[in-house]
């Protein structure tokens, strides 16, 4: 291998097995579509077959190597069965991208115990222990990465009733700098993407209406919100050997909103 070749080989992922949690969504299936641009094999998740197979497809149809794999967000052991299931196919799981969660707005003051606990169940309790269950065949095998999809609401306030969601992205986040710390030793890179307002199908109308667009991109330097591609491509980096030496880190996607704060 010339000198050269070695810096392309940073970024392969021949061979490599990748577990995406929500990978049926817009951010999901552009992390897969990346990761099996650069040789993984990836599992993407969806709450029914007839959400993740599709996605599957389109991948394999792309030339990539994809399956879909049914989860539903029900406590540890449904946990324990999908990373189980995953393992069985290959016995390995070298990457795991975390891209679930999901939001309640309400203004604080009003805010009902059992929406809370549910935001934390989805947003904080699975992502740990999908880190943990997944952390517990990569010991064995030698190492691995984990990635988390957080936001800048784990480090910004915002004057909205967010304050379930901006308290768990930023307990993940405090979470991702605990679990690289404890398994570092164990060649566990654990990482965090934080990206602002994403374009998907999800906030369509938001970003269709002008009165909401124009003052959402006038806070962003780069004055535009992320696209999915965005988040594939640090995902893709974080994913690679180019990445060995970063762990612990929250990297904030976000057109430089964060730095203006």
């Amino acid at each position: 291998m010339n000198k050269l070749e070695q810096y392309h080989q940073l970024f392969s992922l021949e061979g490599k097995v990748a577990l995406i949690a929500g990978g049926a969504g817009d951010i999901g299936r552009s992390i897969g579509q990346a990761l099996t641009a650069y040789g993984a094999k990836v599992f993407l998740t969806g709450r029914s077959k007839e959400k993740a197979d599709p996605v599957a497809k389109e991948i394999c149809d792309l030339g990539g190597k994809a399956e879909g794999v049914v989860f539903k967000v029900d406590g540890a052991k449904a946990i324990e069965d999908l990373v189980e299931e995953v393992y069985g196919k290959h016995k390995r799981i070298d990457i795991l991208v975390n891209a679930l969660g999901t939001h309640i707005e309400a203004p604080a003051v009003d805010y009902k115990e059992e929406d809370w606990d549910h935001i934390m169940n989805v947003n904080v309790k699975t992502a740990f222990f999908l880190s943990k269950e997944v952390a517990k065949r990569q010991i064995p095998q030698g190492g691995g990465k984990q990635i988390h999809i957080t936001s800048v609401r784990g480090l910004l306030g915002i004057e909205r009733g967010y304050i379930s969601y901006c308290t768990g992205r930023g307990g993940m986040n405090m979470m991702i700098k605990q679990l690289a710390t404890e398994w570092g030793k164990h060649r566990i890179n654990i990482n965090g993407i934080a990206p602002t307002f994403t374009r998907t199908s999800l906030v369509t109308q938001y970003l269709e209406d002008p009165a909401f667009y124009n003052p959402l991109v006038a806070r962003i330097p780069l004055g535009r919100v992320a696209e999915t591609k965005d988040i594939a491509g640090l995902a893709l980096y974080l994913s690679a050997p180019v990445s060995d030496f970063v762990s612990g880190q929250i990297i904030y996607m976000d057109g430089g909103l964060t730095a203006r704060q």
